[in-house]
């Protein structure tokens, strides 16, 4: 990967996207540490103990920490992306019609996704700021009136959408997947805390033998993510190849290729997806906490989205193997796959075009999402269930979460610098 970066860094217009991606990065980042007006910081401090907070920084990068104009981050985003997304399967006609479309229907379902953005980010920031302010017990707005709120969720909001659009910009202008890249820096940004958190419960607090013990437990800790890591990046970038042959009308002679599918088709968008949909609820309760803390369903419904109970851990991973089935099928459309094959005059050997085709292209893909889902649902859940049970920092229970991003976007990445790279010395030999 480095190698790849270093020969980048070389061409002059693949460097341009990399300084444009770290400008907006660095914009993003600067604008996490802007705190919104009448916030009182450290009252955030009383609710650093909630579960809630630490989930809600993986994906803001740390600007909720900070309550700054970014304290959404992407999250009202990727929730109206999976609203959208879940009407297009039929339930929405209009939507179905426009995802047939192409260019210009995908152009307005981006539209509508958001103009639900911006519905999703003024409610979530508004609810996130009440609940927050009942359970700080502090005062976290100085001067709460519905006034206040209502200012407070315009600014929350129209920072979420800058981030949004700064997103699209990446797509489109950079590096990689925007939202990804942007949660990525985020997630980054945040390492240096978590290793000083884990760092200070471990060792500065610690006397005598225990001392000793804790270093070999960080010892242990740090070769553990090591190989973890090299497991993940492992998967992430195995892929099944199915075999492609084309007719000798189609080309001069014949030819055979390969369609190759990743083991992990859905890579790391599940994960998001579950995340933002843990944090949404979860924001929601808040708002009832001071007035139905007590209750039955309160106590059940907040034990079902908190990452910090084992049920709740367990339904994020629900979560996320759902969502691995749902956006595997999403990226790879049996149906369209089957007719760019024929019209194309390629078949899989041994397979009928058409409906046959569609049923062994759905069968391997139900096959390689079950790999992918147990995967991702196996990363993300152990180190959350080993916070629970032994008692290690939150940014630990995460640590699965966020590395699943952090490989996955910077495979993604070095992929797309690897096939500008190759485009350009097509391009070259060509001319």
């Amino acid at each position: 990967m480095l190698g790849t970066l270093k020969n980048a860094l070389k061409v002059k217009e693949i460097r341009k996207k990399i300084f444009f991606t770290l400008f907006i990065l660095a914009i993003y980042r600067l604008g996490a540490q802007i705190a919104v007006p009448g916030i009182n910081i450290s009252a955030m401090e009383k609710l650093s103990s909630t579960g809630l907070i630490p989930l809600l920084d993986t994906v803001s990068g740390g600007g909720l920490s900070n309550y700054s104009i970014f304290s959404m981050g992407v999250s009202p985003y990727i929730t109206a992306q999976i609203v959208i997304q879940l009407l297009q399967t039929d339930i929405v006609p209009k939507f179905v019609e426009w995802s047939k479309q192409g260019e210009v229907g995908r152009r307005k379902l981006n539209q509508v996704t958001r103009y639900l953005t911006i519905v999703l980010a003024f409610i979530q920031s508004i609810g996130i700021t009440a609940g927050f302010n009942a359970l700080s017990g502090m005062g976290l707005v100085s001067k709460p009136s519905v006034q206040t709120f209502i200012t407070l969720g315009i600014i929350m909001t129209g920072g979420s959408m800058l981030l949004t659009w700064m997103g699209e910009q990446i797509t489109d202008k950079g590096i990689g997947n925007g939202v990804s890249m942007i949660i990525f820096a985020g997630i980054v940004a945040r390492l240096p805390h978590g290793l000083y958190q884990l760092v200070h419960e471990q060792i500065i607090s610690a006397k005598g033998s225990e001392l000793l013990i804790n270093i070999l437990f960080i010892v242990i800790i740090l070769v553990l993510i090591l190989l973890v890591t090299q497991f993940t990046t492992y998967v992430q970038q195995a892929n099944r190849k199915v075999p492609i042959q084309y007719t000798r009308r189609a080309t001069s002679g014949g030819s055979e290729s390969y369609l190759p599918l990743k083991v992990n088709v859905a890579g790391v968008i599940p994960v998001i997806f579950a995340s933002s949909l843990i944090v949404t609820p979860s924001t929601i309760l808040m708002a009832f906490q001071k007035s139905h803390g007590g209750d039955t369903w309160f106590q059940v419904l907040q034990n079902i989205f908190s990452l910090q109970t084992t049920t709740g851990a367990i339904v994020y991973t629900v979560l996320i193997v759902l969502f691995t089935f749902f956006y595997a099928f999403v990226q790879v459309n049996p149906e369209k796959l089957s007719e760019n094959l024929q019209k194309q005059g390629a078949y899989i050997p041994g397979i009928w075009p058409g409906n046959e085709t569609i049923k062994y292209i759905s069968g391997l893909l139900l096959r390689l999402s079950t790999v992918g889902s147990v995967f991702l649902g196996l990363i993300a859940l152990l180190p959350q269930l080993a916070t629970n049970i032994f008692g290690l920092p939150q940014s630990i229970g995460l640590g699965g979460t966020s590395l699943l991003i952090v490989v996955g976007v910077a495979i993604e990445a070095n992929r797309q610098l690897e096939g500008l790279l190759m485009k350009r010395e097509y391009v070259g030999f060509i001319r």
